[in-house]
This record gives C-alpha cells, structure tokens and sequence, in this order.
C-alpha cells in the first residue's frame, strides 16, 4: 500500500484518494473568477515577427462564444499597470503554480530542472499566492505568497530525485486548489511529460484543463527517453496539449545557458497579457464546452488564449 502524503508538513489521504476526489471538486468548482457569470479570457498577443504588443486598447478585441460576439465588462492591459504585474487588481494579478518533477526518470536532468526553478522564482514579479507542488509518485504541496518565499530555494536544491510519476494527479491537484481563485492562474510544469503512476488518467485531465482557466507552460525535458523515440514524442506531445488547450505555449530548454531565454519568455508574456472579461448571454449550467474566440481588429496581430470553458452542472 503506497504510503500517506506528506501535505505542507502534515500526513494526508494516499495519493489516489486526493487525485480521486480532486477531479470531482474542480469538475463541479466555477470556472469564471470573482464572480460566478463572469468569464475570463487572458490574451497573449504577438505581431507577424513574433513580438509581443503591448499596447492596445479593448477597442481592438472582439470575443465570440459559441460564435456569438460578446460584451466586455472587465479588461486589464499591460499598459495600465506600466508592463508590471500588481497584486491589488483581482482580475489581473498573477498567482502562480510551480510543479517540479522529481521522479526517477528526471535524475539526469534533475540539476538543470532545479536551477530553471530557482532561476525562474528569482525573476517572477511579485505574485500574489505561489503554490508549488512537488511530485514523484506522491505530492507533495506548500503555499506561499510574495513575503515568504526564501524558504523556497533552498527546498528546491536539496530535492532528490526517485520513485514513478504522478504526473496528471499532481496536475489534477493543482487545478482543484485554484478553481476559485481570481485573477490569472499560471502554471509553470518542469518535466519530461512522462506518468507512470496517476490515478487521473490523460482524458480525465484534459477534461480538467478545459475547465479550468489556468494557463500552463510545461519546461519540456529529455528525461530518461532518447529523443525521437515514440515514448519521448508521445509525452512531448501531452505537453503541447496541455499548453495549446490553456493558451500557454512549451519551452524546451537543452542546456543550463537555455534557462535565461526560457523564463525571460515566460515572464515577458506575463507583462504583456491581457484579461477581458464578459458575461455571457447564456450562463445556464448544463455542464458543456463554450468555445471561445477572439478577434483583433488591427490587422497583422495573432493572439493566444483557452480554447473554452466548461460550463459546471448546478450539482
């Protein structure tokens, strides 16, 4: 029988018992921010060479749901806030989950995945609540917010590596503790994409991202897998699910002198993100997929965001 968690220094249900019941919470858990009929969409722009724009105005998007153009009622911009991310606004600011692999096919790339970590916290701007989960085939959950993270660093050194993958329940369980939370949910997953062990299987997760509107960027690593072998491309591309699904985007860092430009990536497009809010025309909770899409009326821009949302049933 696996052993009992370790929770924020306390002993907790097994791991299949939490990944069990985390699923059904985030499943029936509102998915809209502060208020229950209101919908969030964070926008990451870019122009036709990549570069991210900052400065428009919410003149300059249309959202549709389901098809249907929609009327904004909150926006947050990089421009409101100088391309800084506050922590007052409860609809722009960040709170941030930081997932660390630290399974036994992660043991080659563990230094390097620990000093993304360590680098990437140092350089985050102020977020206003940090989870960070660490998992093998438990999990294990701390809690921080911005006055109280030097803890942190050295936790993350003395990590060691073993033991199989939950990966998906530790997902799972991420998604379940910010179900409620306003403001931006981002994920930052450090991993090889490998699972071994979850009881929450891979449609199951899916299904939670779709409802959640967290936005994931999984640090792809090699892990134990030879590149270009099936196991590495089947677990490369979870990761790019997970990503395109939430409108996050995979960064794939091959070296320690990668790191820079991966969490320079990351927090440029945390600077450089927008929210728009609207209240839908139909907010009846029949527990289906809303399909979102937005428009930029100035030509030569793309932007990313979640593909939807799950409506949660009255139950």
């Amino acid at each position: 029988m696996r052993q009992p968690l370790v929770f924020a220094g306390l002993a907790v249900l097994p791991l299949a018992f939490l990944a069990a019941r985390a699923p059904a919470q985030e499943a029936s858990a509102p998915t809209f921010g502060s208020r229950l009929d209101l919908v969030n969409v964070t926008l990451t722009v870019r122009d036709a060479q990549g570069r991210l724009v900052p400065d428009l105005a919410l003149e300059d998007f249309a959202i549709y749901e389901d098809g249907k153009l929609q009327k904004p009622q909150v926006f947050g911009s990089p421009a409101m806030y100088g391309g800084e991310v506050p922590i007052e606004d409860e609809n722009y600011a960040v709170n941030l989950g930081l997932l660390l692999d630290t399974s036994e096919s992660m043991l080659k790339e563990l230094r390097l995945s620990k000093e993304a970590a360590t680098r990437f916290l140092e350089n985050i701007p102020r977020a206003r609540d940090l989870l960070t989960i660490f998992f093998d085939q438990d999990i294990r959950i701390s809690r921080y917010n911005s006055e109280n993270q030097q803890g942190l660093y050295q936790r993350i050194m003395e990590t060691k590596g073993s033991g199989n993958t939950a990966l998906y329940d530790a997902i799972a369980v991420y998604l379940s503790r910010v179900a409620d939370t306003p403001g931006r949910c981002v994920l930052v997953v450090l991993t090889d994409g490998e699972d071994t062990t979850s009881a929450t299987s891979l449609s199951d997760l899916l299904n939670l991202v779709r409802a959640s509107r967290a936005t994931i960027y999984p640090v792809a690593f090699a892990g134990s897998y030879s590149v270009g072998t099936s196991k590495a491309m089947s677990a490369r591309s979870v990761l790019n699910q997970l990503a395109e699904m939430s409108g996050g985007a995979v960064y794939a860092p091959g070296a320690s002198r990668d790191l820079a430009s991966v969490y320079s990536a990351i927090l440029s497009e945390l600077k450089a993100q927008y929210v728009v809010g609207y209240v839908p025309d139909s907010a009846k909770p029949d527990g289906k997929f809303r399909r979102l899409k937005v428009e930029l009326l100035r030509s030569g821009l793309r932007v990313r965001h979640r593909q939807g949302y799950l409506v949660p049933r009255p139950d």
